[in-house]
C-alpha cells in the first residue's frame, strides 16, 4: 500500500531580494515566520503499519533548520537571494540524500503565500 506522509516545520528569519528593483518593498530587509512542509512517499510496511517514523523526518531536518531558524538568509552560504523558490530548491539538495523518499517541499513566508517544489527537472530527452 503506498502512502504519503507531510511533517511540517516553521522557521523565524530574515532576508531581502537584491535583484528585485529598488522600489520593490521585498528588496528592503524584512523578516517572516516561514513554514516548511517536508513530504515523502512510498510503499508501508506490513509489519510496522507505517511508512516512517515522523521522529526520522524531524531528525533529518534538524540540522537544516539550525542552518535557518533565526538567521539573515541572504548570509547562508548558497542563499544570496532567498525567495522562497530558492529555499526549497536549497532545503531539497541538502534533506533528499538524508530523506531517499522525499516527494516535495512546500515553503510558505505568509499564510496565503507559498512555494511548492518537487525536485530537479528531469534531463531532456536524447
Amino acid at each position: 500500500m503506498q502512502m504519503e506522509l507531510r511533517k511540517s516545520f516553521q522557521f523565524e528569519a530574515a532576508h531581502r531580494l537584491p535583484r528585485l528593483p529598488r522600489s520593490h518593498k521585498c528588496r528592503r530587509l524584512h523578516g517572516h515566520s516561514f513554514k516548511v512542509e517536508i513530504a515523502i512517499a512510498g510503499p508501508c510496511d506490513p509489519r510496522l503499519g507505517w511508512l516512517m517514523d515522523y521522529a526520522d523526518i524531524s531528525r533529518a531536518f534538524k540540522p537544516i533548520h539550525d542552518r535557518l531558524d533565526h538567521r539573515y538568509l541572504n548570509q547562508v552560504p548558497g542563499l544570496a537571494n532567498p525567495t522562497s523558490e530558492n529555499i526549497a530548491a536549497w532545503i531539497w539538495r541538502r534533506l533528499k540524500p538524508r530523506l531517499p523518499l522525499l516527494t516535495e517541499i512546500v515553503i510558505a513566508e505568509t499564510c496565503s503565500a507559498r512555494c511548492v517544489y518537487r525536485g530537479p527537472d528531469r534531463p531532456a530527452a536524447a
